[in-house]
């Protein structure tokens, strides 16, 4: 069995992690791809976003606010990051993710859920001009 790509789901991929996460953030990912993590890289965009966050089983919003509660029980910080910035190109509003983030609290502790309001806040202050 072959452990290339399939062209039509890395191609999905692509588009729709252009979509959620914007162009300027895959172009700048793009720019640092290397012979060690090209495999890696098309690995996720295919799973990741050619398969999962291209399926129309639940919608976007939906997925972004289970993705920002998954990394964030995780502590994933860097990808929590990244997925908080998206949250305009899914559908999810800023009360859709601290409630999302009050389930964090209770299903996986409340430090995790505490150090992700914390990185919310702090991009939302960013993207309105408060820092």
């Amino acid at each position: 069995m072959s452990d290339a790509p399939r062209p039509d789901r890395l191609a999905q991929g692509r588009q729709t992690r252009s979509e959620v996460l914007g162009p300027e953030h895959v172009a700048r990912s793009d720019a640092k791809r290397s012979e060690h993590d090209a495999r890696f890289i098309d690995l996720i965009t295919e799973a990741a976003w050619g398969h999962v966050w291209s399926s129309d089983a639940i919608s976007r919003r939906e997925r972004s606010m289970l993705t920002i509660a998954l990394l964030a029980a995780l502590g994933n910080e860097e990808e929590l990051r990244l997925h908080l910035k998206a949250i305009h190109n899914t559908g999810a509003s800023r009360s859709d993710v601290i409630e999302a983030l009050h389930h964090v609290a209770i299903y996986a502790g409340v430090p995790r859920a505490n150090s992700a309001i914390r990185i919310a806040k702090e991009i939302w202050a960013e993207e309105d001009g408060a820092a």
